[in-house]
């Protein structure tokens, strides 16, 4: 395995993505979804968590799992056709529960890839790789930095209805606006106020602890959202 380029220190913020092997898609239904949201729910744990065996077996509702102390905070994410994006934090170093040093991102991420890739591989009947490659991390550096990732992330799927919105703008920006907002798959929902099973992905006190005071979610999506031109932060 290569050496990262960027190092993942404790105590710091990240945005992790990734996609799918030779850009393919790495959600094809609802389900993909569903599962790939449940997963980062329960891999975020310490616990070894088997899906079919903890949750289908026993007939238990995913989001109800007892998983105890989450390895890292997840405090944004998105699922696209054939990527996602993830806002985190990693805690300050802990020992995990098998005595590894490893760090929780690191191990988090694995868990979440290899989860999925499993139920993927079994469900499609393929073989081989479905990512490409280890996860790509960026440091987030500054506020500035913080806060354009949190909208960057929250208005991904603005790109199913229009592609180049970034490039050429677009008219329609309170239509794209309320897309992004009940786009199921990313956690701009829970940003809003919606109180639904997903929120328990989330830790938002960790980004509430380094935004402004009057930070509002929506205001400043939308604010973005006027901008247009979100480039790529990666």
């Amino acid at each position: 395995m290569g050496i990262r380029k960027i190092s993942i220190v404790e105590g710091e913020y990240y945005h992790f993505y990734n996609r799918g092997n030779s850009k393919q898609n790495i959600f094809l239904d609802d389900q993909d979804y569903d599962r790939f949201s449940k997963i980062l729910f329960l891999c975020n744990s310490s616990k070894n968590i088997n899906f079919r065996t903890d949750i289908i077996d026993k007939k238990i509702d995913a989001w109800d799992f007892d998983r105890e102390e989450p390895l890292i905070s997840i405090c944004a994410w998105v699922l696209m056709p054939n990527h996602f994006h993830l806002y985190i934090k990693i805690p300050e170093a802990r020992l995990l529960d098998n005595n590894s040093t490893r760090n929780a991102a690191t191990l988090f991420m694995l868990k979440t890839s290899t989860a999925y890739a499993k139920y993927f591989n079994t469900k499609y009947e393929r073989t081989g790789s479905l990512f490409e490659g280890k996860f790509k991390s960026v440091h987030v550096a500054n506020d500035t930095q913080a806060r354009y990732l949190f909208s960057y992330i929250h208005l991904n799927p603005v790109k199913l209805v229009q592609p180049n919105w970034r490039e050429q703008g677009i008219a329609d920006k309170r239509g794209a606006f309320e897309y992004a907002k009940n786009y199921k798959y990313s956690s701009f929902n829970d940003w809003v106020g919606s109180n639904r099973k997903q929120s328990a992905i989330l830790n938002k006190k960790e980004l509430v602890n380094i935004f402004p005071e009057n930070f509002s979610p929506r205001d400043d999506i939308f604010e973005w959202l006027h901008q247009s031109g979100l480039d790529d932060p990666s």
